[in-house]
């Protein structure tokens, strides 16, 4: 299979090959790892029992879906991935704010995958052929696995899309002989020692519904375009990418994340997931359990990389996607080893993912709101300006920037890190909201409305020429 060649230009409509069928696979093989198993034992470490782990995680999935989903349709239309599609709401050189969000989160769980998978994969195999346990080891684990992803990031999609393909049904199967393997030792108390985190039951819920729940799908909010930009419009309706789109992040979300709920609650894992987990694991499950920890972090840690490669592609337009690839995955092997050595998992994941969700949510709304605003119309080429290393188009707005979304952003950002509650840190709004983190809905709030508000007598730039139709589904469908 030959090297993709392709970075954030425009897919041509003869290579946009794939279906609704294939995102829905990409969406559930790679998300069938333990990098999103974990976030399914943070409920549970936040001191919940089953059923507020469980309503906590679903309701915050379909919440985050609502604002997700619909990006992926942006892409359907532009060709290129939603980075450099948000560049026709904030300008050809101001898409940047998107590049760099997705450069963080893809870090981040990139970062995470490689480090609960490595863990796992240490543990496991020091019960089945007695490995030392010790720091040496996991540094190993760690570069393998990394090397194993940025083999499958550099060969790109297709590869990717293959190994999602067998992940899809591999990891399944090895998830319902997992919870038949901890059936024993289930429970639906919380673990040991494990108090509500937050002092009481509902701030800890909301907790839990933000971090284990809705930063699931705002993880995706820059992803989706890679997948969807390779699917035609014209052979496939919006209607059904849509969907797929749907059922793709609530399959490949839930089916996870209520494994590691089930799984933390069986092995009794409060403060810690990895170890709890293998050594719950009855022996027969080990292997399995080493062919999940390894082949599903590899699939989704892969696609998380070959994103991050994109993204630092459209902040460097000299450097190929290869070497983007490269550069990205030496700074996530580096933050795996910050964080296994130098943090605890439990507060590194809270903190990380609600400190970047309330500064991904306000770019996420704000670009679909102009997605609405231009009826899904798009010039493909105008969006291509910065990484020719040209100026001018329709996306040009000011100096290649546009000031009323980029200031929209920064204010609705700026407010949601100032009402984030994390155990490191907890910003000065929590207390105007009785120590409830409502930093998502207020980041999308303030960063939506004040772009709206700025926008509402501001033209939309006139397209001549368009990747596909108009979209006729957008957030609606």
């Amino acid at each position: 299979m030959p090297i993709e060649q392709r970075g954030v230009d425009t897919i041509p409509d003869v290579e946009r090959t794939s279906t609704p069928r294939d995102l829905i696979s990409i969406l559930l093989g790679s998300n069938l790892c333990l990098g999103v198993i974990v976030f399914g034992w943070l409920p549970p470490s936040f001191g919940l029992g089953l059923w507020p782990s469980v309503t906590s995680i679903v309701i915050g999935t379909l919440a985050g879906i609502l604002v997700t989903a619909p990006l992926a349709l942006i892409s359907l239309h532009t060709a290129t991935n939603l980075s450099t599609s948000s560049g026709a709401q904030f300008g050809v050189r101001g898409r940047l704010v998107g590049s760099v969000v997705g450069l963080l989160l893809s870090l981040g769980y990139t970062a995470l995958t490689l480090w609960i998978g490595g863990d796992v994969m240490v543990g496991t195999l020091s019960r089945l052929v007695g490995l030392p346990d010790g720091g040496a080891t996991r540094a190993l684990m760690y570069t393998l696995l990394a090397g194993c992803t940025v083999v499958g990031a550099i060969y790109g999609y297709r590869l990717l899309l293959r190994l999602s393909k067998v992940l899809s049904i591999g990891m399944v199967i090895l998830l319902l002989v997992g919870v038949f393997a901890y059936a024993g030792d289930f429970t639906t108390a919380a673990p040991p020692d494990t108090p509500y985190l937050l002092g009481s039951f509902w701030p800890t819920w909301l907790l839990a519904a933000v971090a284990a729940g809705l930063s699931g799908p705002v993880a995706f909010i820059t992803l989706l375009g890679d997948y969807t930009r390779y699917i035609s419009p014209r052979r496939h309706s919006t209607r059904k990418v849509y969907w797929a789109g749907c059922l793709g992040l609530l399959l490949g979300l839930l089916v996870p994340q209520l494994f590691g709920t089930y799984t933390a609650l069986a092995a009794r894992a409060g403060l810690e997931y990895a170890g709890p987990l293998v050594d719950a694991a009855p022996f027969w499950y080990l292997a399995p359990l080493l062919l999940a920890a390894s082949a599903g972090s590899v699939g989704n840690s892969g696609l998380m990389l070959y994103s991050m490669g994109l993204d630092l592609d459209a902040i460097l337009p000299k450097a190929t996607r290869a070497k983007a690839t490269v550069m990205a995955a030496v700074v996530a092997t580096t933050f795996v080893f910050l964080g296994s050595f130098a943090w605890d998992a439990q507060s590194a994941m809270t903190s990380f993912v609600l400190l970047l969700t309330a500064i991904g949510t306000p770019w996420a709304v704000i670009t679909l709101i102009g997605h609405v605003r231009c009826g899904g119309q798009y010039d493909p080429d105008a969006l291509q300006v910065f990484n020719r290393r040209a100026r001018g188009g329709i996306y040009w707005y000011r100096a290649g920037w546009n000031v009323r979304a980029t200031a929209s952003w920064a204010l609705g950002a700026a407010v949601g890190l100032t009402a984030v509650s994390t155990t490191v840190y907890e910003g000065p709004l929590l207390a105007l909201t009785g120590g409830v983190d409502c930093s998502f809905i207020l980041s999308g709030m303030v960063g939506g409305l004040t772009y709206t508000l700025l926008t509402l007598r501001a033209p939309v730039p006139a397209v001549t020429s368009t990747a596909a139709e108009p979209s006729t589904v957008d957030v609606t469908a």
